[in-house]
């Protein structure tokens, strides 16, 4: 099979993988795969480039774009397949069945977690990909874990839940973790966690309280402050108003 052949069938599959191309230099044509899991095939004509390319592949795999990259003499570009970005939400409350709307309206997979049988079920969560009925360690063992493209929403106000799946979420590759509260909920629940052991500088990581400030009130305006900040993180960005911004509206990487 083609590398070309290849990379369509891990799209095709709901993958994740960067094949880089030459488009321009002496090795024109000239394809290295690589795969999220770090393994790689092909070559770009020498150990520079294939260093090169792997690199920009490690970095972009993960920010899921595609981009030119120029080494040199040589103009490579690294064509990224990925799955839709993962949001899985502690808490079966009705800000969890709004923000699991929402986030399907964006493109976006979600999860519900929660051990409590009589609150997740698939009624209450119709546009959630899964409910799981469970702890959050064995939530995440059950969702293969948690990687760099996988955003942590909890929001039980349950102290047993909460400190479990944050314990867990704040040492992983997550690329964000939010927790809803209060600030006097949110000082309390980092004196537990500092006292259950937890580093002072993982605890930095917490969006909390969640969201962006909307001055949301109902569970769909929540919803959409919390998913507004989600995907602000996913792109690089800090959330503020496009008309007090002097950057570009959209970013355009190839």
């Amino acid at each position: 099979m083609s590398l070309q052949s290849e990379f369509a069938r891990i799209a095709a599959t709901d993958g994740r993988a960067a094949l880089v191309t030459v488009i321009s230099g002496s090795e024109i044509g000239a394809k290295l795969l690589v795969r999220a899991d770090g393994s790689r095939e092909g070559s770009l004509g020498s150990d520079e480039l294939d260093r090169a390319g792997l690199s920009a592949a490690e970095e972009l795999l993960w920010a899921e774009r595609s981009e030119t990259r120029e080494y040199g003499e040589t103009l490579l570009f690294v064509d990224v397949v990925a799955p839709a970005p993962r949001l899985v939400v502690f808490g079966a409350v009705d800000y969890s069945a709004a923000l699991c709307r929402l986030a399907r309206a964006a493109g976006w997979r979600s999860y519900v977690c929660d051990p409590r049988s009589q609150f997740v079920t698939p009624e209450r969560f119709p546009d959630a990909d899964e409910v799981i009925v469970a702890w959050p360690e064995e939530a995440f063992a059950r969702l293969g874990g948690i990687d760099r493209a996988t955003y942590i929403a909890v929001l039980t106000h349950d102290p047993k839940l909460d400190d479990a799946a944050l314990s867990i979420a704040l040492q992983s590759d997550a690329a964000y973790v939010g927790a809803m509260g209060s600030r006097r909920a949110q000082a309390q629940r980092r004196e537990r966690l500092l006292a259950a052991g937890l580093d002072e500088a993982l605890l930095e990581r917490v969006a909390a309280p969640i969201g962006l400030d909307l001055g949301a009130v109902s569970p769909e305006e929540t919803a959409l402050s919390i998913m507004s900040e989600v995907v602000a993180v996913r792109n690089g960005r800090d959330g503020g108003r496009l008309s007090q911004s002097a950057g570009r509206i959209h970013e355009v990487g190839a």
